[in-house]
């Protein structure tokens, strides 16, 4: 008996720790999302060159190799925000060049918005089911190896003169949904309890957004004709 409610009490303390988890995630994506909404509307106004966009990315690999050692230090939550911060400042770049063309203004809402409706869609249902997607670990783990070698030869191809615009739309196409099934297979790992550290869960979750939306962009202004 006394067994028993050993497992009881350790199953209990269990859902309550990933209940813990869940809700210091979403508020602290929250919060990032805003600052680095702050940092990219900073660099819209300062209007940097689109080399900055790429400085960014480069960066992002460094911070999240901190990020990962750090997870469980005091520093991790400042870092936390330094690392969106500066993704958020990368972003401004990208978005001036959008809303610089003729419909730029509805192609940078639509792409937000269908950024906001997938994540909450997708989290939703996974939160609400509780149904495991870490299945897709593997097929996803395939899919940013072949998303790795594509993105080598967007930058090599164009040195011999070969045009990669349709090549350039089928990789967005692809990081589209590839963060859509990351999405589904991160928001698993929270609510099934894989994530422990609300830090490293957070930082997942945010990538998977940012570049939801920086490739939506490019999907959605190639087939508005900008």
């Amino acid at each position: 008996m006394s067994n028993v409610r050993t497992i009881d009490a350790r199953s209990e303390q269990s859902v309550l720790q990933t209940n813990k988890v869940i809700r210091n995630t979403y508020l602290l994506l929250a919060m990032t999302l805003v600052f680095s909404a702050i940092t990219a509307g900073i660099s819209m106004a300062i209007n940097p060159p689109m080399i900055v966009y790429i400085g960014s990315v480069l960066v992002s690999f460094v911070m999240i190799f901190i990020l990962n050692k750090m997870q469980n230090s005091a520093a991790a939550l400042p870092l936390t925000f330094l690392f969106t911060g500066l993704m958020g400042f990368g972003l401004g770049p990208i978005l001036n060049h959008y809303l610089g063309l003729p419909n730029g203004g509805e192609i940078v809402m639509t792409a937000m918005g269908m950024t906001a409706l997938t994540f909450v869609g997708l989290s939703a249902y996974v939160l609400t089911s509780r149904k495991d997607f870490s299945f897709m670990g593997g097929f996803l783990a395939a899919g940013s190896m072949i998303l790795i070698i594509a993105m080598i030869a967007l930058f090599v191809l164009p040195m011999f003169g070969v045009n990669v615009g349709g090549f350039g739309l089928a990789f967005s196409a692809l990081v589209v949904l590839l963060m859509s099934g990351f999405i589904l297979y991160d928001t698993s790992n929270i609510v099934n309890g894989t994530y422990t550290n609300y830090i490293m869960a957070t930082v997942s979750l945010y990538l998977n957004i940012y570049n939801l939306l920086v490739h939506l962009l490019s999907l959605v202004g190639a087939f508005s004709d900008d």
